[in-house]
């Protein structure tokens, strides 16, 4: 169960955080992925670490919203063989509401997350379609369907990713392209370390602490959780789901008051 044997992944954002946590599972489950990072760097480094463990792994560096820039990738590995999966992971976070967010953040915000995903959709899907059908996750958030404080850049832009999914689901039935999203609440990734050494210098572990708590289950989310998550919805056992967003938020939709 859960195997990506003989598929070809595309991963965005997939060396760092719950994208190199998504590029290693699917790594181990049999997919060749393909991880498309801004940093090249980064991302042979996480290539190299998934080869040594056993996997299939190449990188590119591509910045995502420059449609010129992801559609020569994605024609050059298109040119080996079916893209079978696309992961859109890669995004930027902002912190402030509307009064405090500038055009520019906005614009940039904008580029990334919502234009970086639609560069890569209109990419890919024709190539999915001519090889009979395929398997996109979109990776929201909880900021799509909730009122976070000080997110509203982030939060809309999370929010169009949201759309994006039920509308590539419902364009793409007929060609065999399943299309999910999911929405995680916070996740102990590397930009959570870095948020609170650079805001909370002297107080990170009461920081880290208040974080954690913030959510019902008492703690934050590990990138391992999402990825398999994802896994799931990337195979053939979750054939039966489109056009749905999962949260994976220790309660934080449900139960939080």
């Amino acid at each position: 169960m859960f195997s990506l044997n003989n598929k070809t992944a595309l991963i965005t954002g997939g060396a760092s955080g719950i994208g190199l946590a998504i590029s290693e599972t699917f790594a181990q489950a049999g997919a060749t992925i393909h991880i498309l990072e801004l940093n090249r760097e980064a991302a042979e480094v996480a290539a190299g670490q998934i080869r040594a463990a056993g996997g299939q792994a190449q990188a590119y560096g591509v910045d995502v919203s420059v449609q010129a820039d992801v559609q020569a990738v994605v024609d050059q590995i298109a040119a080996t063989g079916p893209i079978h999966v696309l992961v859109n992971n890669a995004g930027i976070a902002h912190i402030g509401t509307a009064e405090t967010t500038t055009e520019a953040d906005l614009d940039r915000i904008y580029s990334v997350n919502v234009k970086g995903v639609y560069n890569c959709l209109h990419a890919v899907l024709p190539y999915m379609k001519a090889s009979g059908g395929g398997v996109i996750l979109n990776m929201a958030s909880i900021a799509a369907t909730l009122g976070l404080s000080d997110r509203f850049a982030y939060s809309m832009s999370k929010g169009a990713v949201l759309s994006m999914t039920l509308s590539v689901a419902k364009d793409y039935l007929t060609h065999n392209i399943r299309c999910n999203c999911i929405s995680p609440a916070r996740v102990h990734t590397p930009f959570v370390d870095g948020f609170l050494a650079k805001n909370y210098p002297d107080r990170k572990d009461e920081m880290f602490a208040k974080l954690s708590a913030s959510q019902p289950i008492g703690r934050m989310g590990k990138p391992a959780e999402v990825a398999s998550l994802a896994l799931y919805l990337c195979t053939d056992e979750a054939g039966f789901i489109t056009g749905t967003d999962y949260p994976i938020d220790g309660g934080v939709v449900r139960l939080s008051t």
